[in-house]
């Protein structure tokens, strides 16, 4: 019986918060043709002249900001789940971790994994909602990864869990005392944001999505694959599983870079509106990471309570990531078991399936 092995994703961190090793990161990050999906030329002289020598010592300065004695955020939560996984599936599985950029590398995790006599791979990116710079970058890496020996290993990946009912429970679970303690009046979920162009480059018919204002209130067949579409089907799974009334909860895009369009609305700009509308006390979620980072405390939980707070608002909770959460362990290793069975329904549901409206800013 071919021996059995667990790959976790995700996208990475940089080794240390100084300028150096985030520029190194940086350049690996921004110079994948699915991330800065633009000519290549153009791509290595906006990342050499524009971005790198510039936002590296201010990226820097941000990690300082976050680091943890063990690491960057990300990894020792990731490390941790990991840890847990493994202990969970002991036996049955040898797990290891891996980063999409920078270390520890696929090439290295997918090594540690044969070299434990693994021939039969399954590959779990963490990343609830799928887009083109994070799953599918992800995934394409890693088949190209597992094919370059001579014989190529048996693979499945675990497909995106943004409705997932054991994802949902994960995060209510570790919502609801938070949002509870601080009573808070609103909870907005902060998604990371991808360029509008990424969405249109999904949509088969080229015809559906970003083309009305409610194309995302339903999952259906033409947006199916559609980021923003997927990330609204999560909110209106977790707004419902802690009972949030229509007025409670809304939407928004972060971590937008650059001039061109992305998807909207943008956090930025919804913060001080909320406050402007007289919601005093605010909890955010960020349901696109599973685990804390750079984007959910350094730009959400500062950068973000600050702007609330100098727009009137008078406290900014948020919510943590499912980090190691013993739920959500326990959600990895059912997304794991229902993956080694073929599927049997299609996770979209039809389209004439009611669904509450999706809240935007």
């Amino acid at each position: 019986m071919a021996r059995k092995g667990l790959l976790l994703v995700n996208l990475g961190t940089p080794d240390a918060p100084e300028t150096g090793p985030v520029r190194r990161y940086l350049r690996e990050f921004l110079s994948d043709p699915r991330v800065l999906d633009i000519n290549p030329v153009g791509r290595w002289f906006l990342l050499n002249f524009a971005i790198l020598p510039f936002r590296s010592p201010k990226s820097a300065h941000a990690y300082r900001t976050i680091w943890m004695e063990q690491g960057s955020p990300l990894m020792v939560h990731s490390t941790a789940l990991t840890a847990a996984v493994a202990g969970r599936l002991a036996g049955d599985y040898e797990v290891e971790l891996a980063m999409r950029y920078g270390n520890p590398s696929l090439p290295d995790a997918v090594a540690r994994l044969r070299a434990k006599g693994v021939s039969d791979f399954t590959v779990l990116p963490l990343y609830p909602q799928e887009a083109a710079s994070s799953s599918a970058s992800s995934l394409a890496r890693t088949y190209e990864v597992l094919s370059e020996p001579w014989d190529v290993p048996n693979v499945r990946a675990v497909p995106a869990f943004h409705s997932h009912p054991a994802f949902l429970d994960a995060f209510t679970e570790v919502a609801r005392p938070v949002i509870s303690e601080a009573r808070a009046e609103h909870v907005l979920f902060s998604f990371h944001g991808v360029p509008e162009r990424h969405i249109r480059k999904s949509d088969p018919s080229g015809r559906h999505c970003l083309d009305s204002k409610g194309c995302c209130d339903v999952l259906t067949e033409a947006n199916r694959h559609c980021y923003r579409a997927q990330c609204f089907a999560t909110a209106r799974g977790l707004a419902s599983k802690l009972g949030l009334g229509p007025e409670g909860w809304s939407v928004s895009f972060q971590s937008r870079l650059g001039r061109t369009p992305w998807v909207k609305p943008y956090t930025d700009v919804v913060l001080p509106e909320l406050a402007a509308r007289g919601v005093k006390r605010l909890a955010v979620m960020c349901p696109a990471f599973v685990a804390d980072c750079l984007e959910t405390v350094e730009e959400v939980a500062i950068r973000g309570r600050d702007q609330f707070l100098a727009s009137g608002g008078e406290s900014l909770t948020l919510v943590p990531s499912l980090n190691s959460h013993p739920a959500w362990v326990d959600a990895v290793v059912r997304l794991v078991r229902e993956s080694e069975a073929p599927a049997t329904a299609s996770p979209v549901p039809a389209a004439a399936a009611p669904e509450a409206p999706s809240r935007a800013g």
